[in-house]
């Protein structure tokens, strides 16, 4: 599959790219690319102005993705993402928490919980009348997990999953800590919310996720989760059009495959058919009784848990640097990232202050 997808040139897909002189905001609709600085400045306003036409745009000729350095599709958005919103990822959470971030504790813990709540976990409506008695049903086995009242209670666990201006895009490396031992991608569409609440499209994204420190203790989340160069979208956001629904997400199948320089290829498909909860439930949930007035992205969550073995038996995976991580869907197109740690990726300088001094000095800005 190439970066874009199959039929990108009928679509309408929003981004940012540097043409040399820094962030601009761009639109590629039905092929062709426009540079939309001069109309907005940033991302963010152009999806608060809520035209995606192009007018008044600088044409730039048919979209050549080769030829334009693509960077993280969205800038002043608030990074949001949901948890443990399919029932396999559940009981991977369970799983490092009961092993406390220990790889060799796994598979034992995984065979008996997959024998106790695998069925009933996968067909059981969160917040339901059915979910209220599987958690009584665990608590008095002494299973209950707060992995499983987010799985299945009613609300979604939310959370940031990286600061403002953080995430990086298609092509570049992606940060993993220098001391994880047990870490792995996730592969999740994201979808791009207005402060209206309104989603306006929806692009691709690794969630990368440390096992071991969030297995030691669910108060690790910030430390497994928002690291240098840890959180990658892209290639471009796909607005909602009529060729482009909810429902195109709603069915959507991501794909993702891992190549190590050691000759290790694992592959994995999460299905969005069999989330837990609804793509705008879970945008609703994030609204709360917040305001995001530069709106935000969603992480939605992941099917996909790595449980293939890679350097031994029971160990199962985890990252190498130099790890390959392509992510896939045919509606979206594909996200390719490098692994390094986030030691020793690019650090991360560009922040609200150096974007606006940026655009300052571009003669972008406006009364």
């Amino acid at each position: 599959m190439s970066l874009m997808p199959a039929d990108w040139t009928s679509g309408t897909f929003l981004g940012r790219a540097d043409f040399g002189e820094g962030p601009s905001p761009i639109l590629v609709v039905r092929g062709e690319l426009l540079d939309m600085s001069a109309v907005m400045p940033t991302v963010s306003a152009l999806v608060e102005a809520g035209d995606f036409s192009g007018r008044g745009g600088k044409k730039l000729g048919a979209f050549d993705v080769a030829s334009v350095n693509l960077l993280s599709p969205v800038d002043l958005q608030c990074v949001k993402a949901c948890g443990v919103t399919f029932a396999t990822s559940a009981i991977e959470r369970v799983i490092e928490e009961r092993a406390r971030g220990d790889w060799s504790a796994a598979a034992a813990i995984r065979e008996r919980l997959e024998s106790r709540i695998g069925g009933q976990i996968r067909s059981v409506v969160p917040g339901s009348e059915s979910a209220a008695q599987l958690k009584a049903a665990l608590i008095e086995d002494g299973l209950w997990s707060q992995y499983l009242e987010v799985a299945i209670g009613p609300d979604a666990e939310v959370f940031t999953k990286s600061p403002v201006l953080s995430t990086v895009g298609v092509g570049a490396e992606i940060g993993v800590r220098s001391d994880s031992s047990w870490n792995n991608p996730e592969p999740e569409i994201a979808l791009l919310v207005g402060s209206n609440g309104q989603a306006v499209g929806a692009t691709l994204g690794n969630d990368v996720n440390l096992r071991d420190f969030e297995g030691r203790s669910a108060l690790l989340l910030g430390k497994a989760k928002d690291n240098n160069a840890s959180c990658s979208l892209g290639p471009l956001v796909r607005i909602f059009d009529d060729g482009f629904t909810i429902d195109d997400v709603r069915v959507a199948e991501v794909r993702l495959s891992i190549t190590g320089e050691d000759q290790f290829v694992l592959r994995g498909t999460s299905n969005m058919a069999e989330i837990s909860r609804d793509p705008l439930d879970l945008v609703r949930q994030t609204l709360s009784e917040h305001h995001y007035p530069d709106g935000f992205v969603l992480f939605l969550g992941t099917l996909f848990a790595p449980v293939q073995d890679r350097d031994e038996a029971g160990r199962g995976f985890t990252h190498k640097v130099g790890d390959v991580v392509t992510i896939e869907s045919d509606k979206l197109g594909q996200l390719q990232n490098r692994v390094v740690t986030s030691r020793d990726a690019a650090p991360w300088r560009t922040g609200i202050a150096a974007l606006y001094a940026n655009l300052l000095s571009r003669g972008l800005l406006k009364a």
